[in-house]
């Protein structure tokens, strides 16, 4: 009778640990679906470039904000509340994309999906880590990595496909999402609670960041890193499908979402078939795949090849999954159990800064230089930092002394 209990228990726990994957890709998948959609509101609304990147922009600020203020709310109310609340603020910025009218309504609801997306993306990782099999406590962290790349892949090409063959190309595809929503809520709903109250609430709210002064120089060599493979990602998935159409002459609204498939998914995958490497061996590896593809892209782009701009993001892509799996196992390694908290909120400031920041530059520069020389440029910085990166990640490799 009780190995029946424990087989069930068994099973119900990793029900729920699939079922919450589910909402771990949504997240992404959700965020990403508004690229493919950018070239649409421009022609719609008639806004530049730069307001583009604005917009995608202010997700990134709001997402950070709720990281930094709200991130480890869950440890001290529960997972649920704050799932439930973030849940209902995603829904909430769905019906304003519904609705969207203009430029400001695009502006609130990227602002409203990020403060829900921060809120959900530590809670639900923490979700996961509880609801690990005791056997295999690493899990949580493969499916939240590679789950994310995943969504962020899986949303581009989705809307990319609605926008292209069904009607209604502003509208559908946040129906669409809604409905998915509400799926996640179900599961929500049947999640038991895995985390005790604890005191502290208020506490809590009060943004730390930080790094150990023993943690500074591996944070430090990590870091370019993560810059080249943030800014990466934010150049395609605020001015990818721009560049596929403006550049590339690539019309189909499907091929836009696939550019940032091509960049997401192939990490994704990445990610997965490297995930018993040591991560360490993989830092200097990925900024050189980043660095590589970055180049054939621009090669691509210059000759107007989308075979070769496409084979580019290929490898770039690779370079992006095994950087993530690479830069966040390494923070995961160097820092004890009262250290990860404050290390990973700068892992995340750091990346989503790079990831906001170039995106808007880019977009400002396009409105003055054009776009093309604005991609020109901006790939040619992402191929010296990540040149640079793989060459300083190198060097410690070869100082640093091989353990008995």
């Amino acid at each position: 009778m009780q190995t029946q209990r424990s087989l069930l228990e068994e099973r119900t726990r990793a029900r729920l640990f699939a079922a919450v994957g589910f909402v771990v890709v949504l997240y992404p998948a959700a965020s990403s679906v508004p690229s493919p959609l950018y070239p649409l509101y421009q022609q719609l609304f008639g806004f530049s470039a730069a307001t583009l990147t604005v917009v995608f922009a202010v997700y990134v600020l709001g997402l950070l904000g709720a990281l930094l203020v709200v991130g480890g709310l869950s440890d001290h109310i529960g997972r649920r509340p704050v799932l439930v609340g973030a849940l209902a603020l995603e829904a909430v910025s769905f019906v304003v994309f519904l609705l969207a009218g203009g430029v400001p309504a695009l502006l609130v609801a990227r602002v409203l999906q990020g403060i829900a997306t921060g809120a959900a993306i530590t809670t639900l990782g923490a979700t996961m880590v509880d609801l690990a099999p005791p056997h295999a406590p690493q899990r949580a962290g493969m499916v939240t990595g590679v789950g994310t790349l995943a969504g962020l892949a899986a949303g581009a090409v989705g809307a990319g496909a609605l926008i292209q063959l069904a009607p209604a190309p502003t509208r559908l595809v946040w129906i669409v999402l809604l409905v998915l929503l509400a799926l996640s809520a179900v599961v929500v709903a049947v999640l038991p609670e895995t985390s005790t109250r604890r005191p502290g609430v208020w506490k809590s709210l009060i943004p730390r960041v930080g790094v150990a002064p023993r943690l500074r120089g591996e944070v430090l060599a990590v870091t370019p890193v993560l810059l080249t493979s943030w800014a990466l990602g934010g150049l395609y998935l605020s001015l990818g499908a721009s560049i596929a159409s403006s550049l590339l002459g690539v019309q189909s609204r499907l091929v836009g979402g696939l550019v940032v498939t091509l960049l997401c998914g192939t990490g994704a995958v990445a990610s997965f078939l490297l995930r018993a490497r040591p991560v360490r061996s993989l830092v200097a590896p990925a900024a050189g795949l980043l660095a590589l593809g970055t180049a054939v892209t621009l090669v691509g782009i210059a000759v107007t090849s989308v075979v070769v701009a496409g084979l580019g993001t290929v490898v770039a892509g690779i370079g992006f999954g095994a950087a993530a799996l690479a830069c966040f196992g390494v923070f995961a390694e160097i820092a004890g159990p009262d250290e990860r908290g404050e290390l990973f909120a700068v892992a995340y400031v750091i990346s989503y800064t790079a990831f906001s920041v170039p995106a808007v530059i880019a977009g400002v520069g396009s409105g003055l230089v054009g776009l093309a020389t604005a991609a020109e440029i901006y790939g040619g910085v992402v191929v010296v930092l990540g040149a640079l990166a793989a060459a300083i990640n190198l060097v410690r490799a070869r100082r640093r002394p091989v353990p008995a």
